[in-house]
């Protein structure tokens, strides 16, 4: 996949599958707009000194001006991935408001205003462009989402979110796709989950492998699709 000069957005993109996507991204020719919201964060990115990484100091994506900040300062957008988000366990009965908002800011509002900035850009352009959003596997298998109610609603959100979308720009050349994964193969859920058998999980570079494919100039005609990205499990 050729992303020679092509400007990408990675939001989510100093995290664990958001590094992941970011390398194969390079490899690939692209240059990355990576939003941050810390220096700390940002020396810790195994990519912050690559010269075709820009790495954008924001506040909360969940906040328009934040957003635009990032967006106005990505010339020419192709491509816009959506990885950042929020996972929280808990009953309903045990869920407050609060929680709830947390994670409808973190996971669907970030993905709604990243969403709109991102068509708003391509439509300067008039070059076309593509959109990846992350849903999660209880957006689609709701019965998995007992105990972590407000995350799977969340996360449906962002998968109705897509479809609709995709629907709308398409006669723009504009084509947006989302994937679902289910519990990847990182560090933490690791530490989480000591007695899983972690050779079932994705891999963080095989989920990023199907990001870049949906991201791609070589994805001519996938649209409105929830991608599952299960591994084995």
């Amino acid at each position: 996949m050729d992303f020679r000069d092509r400007h990408v957005v990675v939001t989510g993109g100093t995290g664990a599958l958001g590094s992941a996507v970011v390398g194969a991204l390079l490899e690939a020719g692209a240059t990355c707009h990576v939003p941050c919201t810390s220096e700390a964060k940002a020396q810790r990115f195994p990519h912050h000194a690559h010269p075709r990484v820009a790495l954008v100091a924001t506040g909360t994506l969940a906040d328009e001006a934040a957003v635009a900040r990032l967006y106005d300062a990505t010339p020419n957008l192709w491509a816009s991935i959506h990885l950042v988000g929020g996972f929280a366990m808990g009953p309903v009965a045990e869920t407050d408001k609060a929680a709830l908002m947390r994670q409808i800011d973190t996971n669907l509002v970030t993905c709604f205003l990243c969403c709109r900035a991102a068509v708003r850009a391509m439509a300067r352009t008039k070059a076309g462009g593509r959109i990846v959003n992350v849903a999660a596997r209880p957006a689609l298998e709701w019965r998995a989402g007992a105990g972590m109610a407000a995350y799977a609603a969340s996360k449906a959100a962002v998968a109705a979110l897509t479809v609709a979308l995709a629907e709308e720009v398409a006669k723009d050349d504009v084509l947006v796709n989302a994937v679902a994964p289910s519990i990847m193969d990182t560090p933490a859920n690791r530490k989480a989950m000591p007695k899983a058998d972690h050779a079932l999980w994705p891999k963080l570079e095989e989920v990023a492998a199907t990001i870049l494919f949906l991201a791609s100039p070589e994805n001519k005609v996938t649209r409105g699709a929830i991608v599952p990205v299960y591994g084995r499990t």
